[in-house]
């Protein structure tokens, strides 16, 4: 069966950075960023970037190209015994999938909302009591999982709409779906928020929150928390760790160079929180100058920053609030809608490339199953703690976990990672190390695993400690982030002698580190024609 290509190497890096740029550029890293030096934190976030962020892309675009498959197979290829890593991105993008269209359907409603600001003078007690409580407020107190309270018919409306937008990209294909609505997203989302950022410059008080954000902290730099939140903010912003960029680098040509593309993608995902963190502390000190109190006092991110801090900004603007207020949601919105799209591509691609299945079947059966799980539990007067609680589980032990334990797989355990080097460097412009790997395998090997441990001992320590955590809490993140590893366990040992039709009978460590599909073939040769004339027509645009 052919294996579909982007059209253009610009169509992948679009729907790439679409991935990256997501909710959590927005309203988490302003926040991370002042909470951690301020204008100092950028040192080691851009030496973060260069030494983890930067790297792992290449690392899983190589994995992709290489192995010419979305997650599952694209492990079992490089060492059978890994396919489960596969299965477990699978699960954690699944588990994402469901609670994050929630967050989207709420921001698509709050652009409505901005109109005429329907939230009112209490915005905290609208959100709460009136959007996600039904009008009965949420049943937020601990120990109340098995009630998942009222259904909310106007999120459940939101999140059907977001949900069959997700669908019609998925069924049309890499092409004609993903490809092109990123070609749409990306820059309207540019635009959007290009203009949302030069209206907040104007705000009296906006130098004040500017002068908060950059000022550097020096002495912050002294202390391990910073770094390690500088190499959490950059794994957990740049889509790395749970199968999307594997995914999306499965369907680029074999010439395609990867060394550039993850550095653009890199650059313009930390580039695009940089302008976040603009806008969000320009609207922060106009807000501080209107209250009277300090900056310090209005930082807050995730859903307290987007839909409690912003309404209560947009009430007090003198001029154009309603224009300031669709900006911003519909830029939530957008970048959502982008990043649950290659979410969702995740599983679609896994399943079809497994079992060798037809696409169109494959992506209704899987996006059907994902909305109505997703439509079924969040749109609830209990929806905002399962979401949390979800969220803060899969993030930290799935994502983290997973990122580890492939980066181990990879550099310790298999020791494909001069092979990786070499797949990238093969067709790349910017050869990455090429002459001292070392500095590759200390970056990736060495450094990027003892962050990540720390962070997760870290995590660990905070989320499993049943003196801190309520015990039904507790139990539901268990078993969110255990679930998703088993799945991927599991999976591994019923797949584990079940061949992928037409998948090589050779032991995957001995395929060659060039392309496997370097032949003389008609069909490789029409593979590279279309190479030659897709790099030709890209070089005229």
């Amino acid at each position: 069966m052919t294996r579909e290509n982007w059209g253009t190497r610009l169509g992948f890096i679009l729907a790439a950075v679409g991935s990256a740029v997501g909710l959590g550029n927005i309203w988490r890293f302003p926040a991370v960023s002042y909470e951690n030096g301020g204008g100092a934190f950028l040192l080691p976030y851009l030496i973060a970037l260069l030494t983890a962020g930067i790297p792992l892309l290449i690392m899983e675009f190589s994995i992709g190209r290489k192995y010419r498959a979305s997650a599952p197979l694209a492990w079992r290829k490089l060492n059978k015994n890994t396919e489960f890593i596969g299965w477990w991105q699978v699960a954690i993008a699944s588990v994402i999938a469901v609670y994050y269209a929630a967050i989207i359907g709420w921001a698509a409603w709050y652009t409505w909302y901005s109109f005429d600001q329907t939230w009112g003078s209490e915005p905290d007690a609208f959100l709460f009591t009136d959007f996600l409580g039904g009008g009965e407020g949420p049943v937020t107190e601990v120990g109340l999982f098995d009630h998942f309270g009222d259904f909310v018919p106007g999120i459940a409306l939101a999140m059907g709409v977001i949900w069959l937008i997700v669908g019609i990209v998925i069924v049309a294909g890499v092409r004609k779906g993903i490809e092109l609505s990123n070609r749409i997203f990306m820059p309207l989302l540019i635009a959007m928020f290009g203009v949302l950022v030069v209206q907040a410059l104007t705000l009296d008080g906006a130098t004040d929150g500017l002068d908060a954000f950059f000022t550097p902290d020096w002495e912050a730099l002294s202390g391990s928390g910073v770094w390690v939140a500088a190499y959490g903010q950059i794994f957990f912003s740049l889509s790395i760790g749970f199968g999307i960029m594997i995914t999306y680098a499965s369907y680029l040509r074999k010439k395609a160079d990867l060394t550039t593309s993850a550095l653009t993608v890199g650059f313009a995902n930390s580039s695009f929180e940089l302008l976040a963190g603009i806008g969000v502390f320009s609207v922060l000190g106009f807000m501080a100058a209107q209250s009277g109190t300090g900056i310090d006092q209005q930082v807050t991110d995730g859903v307290g920053l987007a839909f409690v801090a912003f309404p209560n900004i947009i009430n007090t603007l003198p001029v154009a609030a309603g224009l300031f207020g669709v900006l911003f949601f519909l830029s939530l919105t957008v970048a959502g809608l982008s990043s649950l799209i290659s979410i969702v591509q995740v599983p679609v691609a896994a399943f079809k490339d497994r079992f060798n299945l037809n696409h169109k079947a494959t992506a209704i059966i899987v996006w059907l199953v994902l909305a109505v799980v997703s439509v079924g539990f969040f749109p609830t007067v209990n929806g905002l703690l399962l979401l949390d609680v979800a969220d803060g589980y899969i993030n930290s032990f799935g994502i983290a976990g997973a990122g580890f334990i492939s980066i181990v797989s990879v550099v310790w355990f298999t020791r494909k990672w001069r092979d990786l080097i070499d797949e990238a460097n093969r067709t790349s412009v910017f050869q990455v190390v090429k002459r001292r790997k070392d500095l590759w395998f200390g970056a990736l090997g060495v450094l990027t695993p003892l962050i990540l441990g720390i962070t997760l001992y870290s995590d660990a320590r905070e989320r499993f400690d049943p003196n801190v955590v309520d015990s039904s809490v507790l139990n539901y993140g268990i078993a969110v982030a255990g679930g998703a590893l088993a799945f991927g366990i599991i999976m591994n040992l019923v797949l584990r002698a079940y061949k992928t039709p037409g998948e090589d009978d050779r032991d995957p460590e001995d395929e060659p580190t060039t392309d496997p599909s370097d032949d003389s073939s008609s069909t490789e040769v029409e593979e590279s024609q279309d190479d030659d004339s897709a790099e030709r027509k890209e070089a005229q645009q």
